[in-house]
This record gives structure tokens, C-alpha cells and sequence, in this order.
């Protein structure tokens, strides 16, 4: 028996993949430094060079909107969004800073509960870092693995934004990590900090392991504290 069409059955699932992989693409080519700030992005020429249709384009730029990597110009289109300002990514980070602290109280709050996902979340970091250091070192890493890296580092984050048992608060940390991307741009043309990030993690996470509810958010005020001073001398 075949899912009707408007029911969202295979055509619908084969549209977001489709719209899942433009997306994908354009947040490649804009990370790593492909088209420069301030360019024009035609959709009609890039959905010629992905070889799609401009549906797919928009939608992905539409999202990538929301991530301050590209802006939107009235009768424009869009362009590639300026790199963040020393006080647009200092204002940043002490946005970020306030909602992970204040989830890592809560979170931390309810312990021993939710440390199995906690766990399992820094693994996956801990791999995904693994296998980026790996491509590094033979020289063929690709924003793919980049992409997974970032993905697991969030992953962890997100256990303890969900934790915190706020709803609003998971909310608003996913509307603030998207901008995040901004303090990536050129990622591959910079220093890497995720053995810091790694090890920064596992301070979290044996604070959480060993039922301390003050020494967890120490932890996590000292891996907000190397993040900041690692996005500060991100263009050294």
C-alpha cells in the first residue's frame, strides 16, 4: 500500500532530503570561505551549478537566514552576511555564556538524572574530533567532517539544554546557535580547537559523573571562559 502524495509519504520525504543536501552545500561553500563577504548569492545560478531546481535553493537560504550567515536585501536577494565584529562576537559569547550556565545550573540541579545521554553525547564528540585530527594529519579533511564535528559538539550542549527542563530556554539557545556558524566562517583556514573543546567536555562530564552540581557548572563557566578566548584570536 503506497502513502498518498499529501500525506506526506516518499515524495515528500525525497523533498527534504533533497532540500537537507542543498543546504548542506551552500553552508559548505560559505564556512570555508568559497564566496566571499558581501557576495550576491542568484539562486538561478546556483540552483544551475547544483543542477536542482530553485525551490530547494530558496528554502536553504531562507534557513541559512536565520543562521546570520547570509542576509536578505528587500528586491536583492541574498548576500553572503560580513564576518562578525570584535563586539558583535563579544556580545556573542556573553549571550551564549548566560544561557549555558544558567541550563548547566538547572541540568545539574536534577543529577544523577540524564548523565547516561550526557555520556553518550560526549562520545560522539570525542569520535567526531577523533576523525577530523585523522583527515587533518593525511591531509584531506572536507567540510563533511567538519559538519559532524560540529553536529556532535552541539549534540552535548543540547543534552543539557534539554535537561535544564526549560523549554523556552532550549528555544532560544537554538535560535543563538545558529549565529554561532559566524564565529566558523574560514574554519578551514584557522587554528582548531577541538582538543581544548574535547577535553573541555569531559571536565563537564565527570563533574556530572560524580553528582556535583557546583562543580559542573565550574566546569562549564571554564569551557564558556576557552571558547571565547579561542573566537577571539580566531583570524591570529
Amino acid at each position: 500500500m503506497s502513502v498518498p502524495d499529501h500525506a506526506g509519504g516518499p515524495r515528500e520525504i525525497a523533498r527534504r532530503g533533497l532540500r537537507d543536501q542543498v543546504y548542506d552545500a551552500l553552508f559548505d561553500l560559505i564556512v570555508q570561505g568559497s564566496v566571499a563577504a558581501g557576495e550576491r548569492l542568484r539562486i538561478d545560478g546556483l540552483a544551475a551549478d547544483l543542477r536542482v531546481s530553485q525551490t530547494p535553493v530558496r528554502e536553504a537560504l531562507a534557513n541559512l537566514e536565520r543562521t546570520g550567515l547570509v542576509t536578505r536585501e528587500g528586491f536583492k536577494g541574498y548576500r553572503v552576511a560580513e564576518p562578525l565584529t570584535d563586539q558583535q562576537g563579544a556580545e556573542l559569547m556573553d549571550a551564549r555564556e548566560m544561557i549555558e550556565i544558567q541550563a548547566t545550573r538547572w541540568y545539574a540541579a536534577q543529577l544523577p538524572g540524564g548523565v547516561d545521554d550526557l555520556r553518550a553525547a560526549h562520545a560522539g564528540h570525542v569520535t567526531a574530533a577523533a576523525e577530523v585530527s585523522e583527515l587533518l594529519r593525511d591531509g584531506t579533511v572536507d567540510m563533511p567532517a567538519f559538519r559532524h564535528y560540529f553536529d556532535a559538539d552541539a549534540a552535548f550542549h543540547r543534552v543539557i539544554y534539554v535537561g535544564s527542563g526549560n523549554h523556552f530556554l532550549m528555544q532560544m539557545a537554538t535560535d543563538l546557535g545558529g549565529h554561532l556558524h559566524r564565529l566558523r566562517e574560514t574554519v578551514l583556514h584557522r587554528t582548531y580547537d577541538m582538543g581544548q573543546a574535547v577535553a573541555e567536555h569531559a571536565a563537564v562530564l565527570k563533574a556530572a559523573e560524580a553528582g556535583d552540581p557546583d562543580r559542573m557548572v565550574a566546569a562549564m563557566q571554564q569551557h564558556m571562559a576557552g571558547v571565547r578566548e579561542r573566537s577571539v584570536r580566531r583570524d591570529d
